[in-house]
């Protein structure tokens, strides 16, 4: 398993008892659908290891608390601490029509409801305070903001986002 194949759950932030509980602080809006794993993988030292979990729990809405097998003292513990947690793709829950996770839209096109045709998205900056497309226009990277009054329509049947700018956006990134 490959991260390319996983996505990202969160982060073991600390232990929460002394028989090698720890607590997973979890990157989603709907933490829930997490609470009953079987399996996660933790990222050590660049390697994906598969994990099977005694039991877990939802602690305080957005950490998971959870007991690994063979994770029995606070040494085991310890070793986690500061460890990345990821799932294969296929444990993300289908989305409505017009929503779509990050890596899903890769390779999609990107037309404006006024410029045309924009590009490719090669990925997504969610650094910034808002996200954003980085679309490929024939070498130029354009920088479109995440924005809902800015995506029209997601045609995923034909890979197509799209959007309606702010007139001259676009043309900022072209001009020399």
């Amino acid at each position: 398993m490959t991260k390319e194949e996983c996505f990202f759950l969160g982060k073991i932030v600390k232990k929460y008892s002394f028989k090698g509980e720890l607590l997973i602080k979890l990157d989603t809006d709907e933490p829930d659908l997490y609470e009953n794993l079987d399996s996660i993988f933790i990222d050590l030292r660049g390697n994906l290891i598969p994990f099977f979990l005694e039991s877990s729990q939802l602690h305080k809405s957005e950490l998971l608390r959870v007991k690994f097998e063979d994770v029995e003292t606070e040494a085991d513990a310890d070793a986690l601490i500061k460890s990345d947690c990821y799932l294969p793709l296929s444990f993300l829950p289908e989305l409505e029509d017009d929503k779509f996770y990050f890596h899903e839209i890769i390779g999609y096109k990107v037309e404006d409801k006024n410029f045309g045709s924009v590009g490719i998205i090669t990925g997504v900056n969610d650094t910034t305070a808002q996200s954003l497309f980085e679309i490929d226009r024939d070498g130029v990277q354009i920088l479109i903001p995440m924005n809902d009054a800015f995506i029209s329509k997601v045609d995923k049947k034909n890979k197509t986002i799209f959007v309606d700018t702010p007139e001259g956006l676009i043309d900022l990134y072209l001009e020399e």
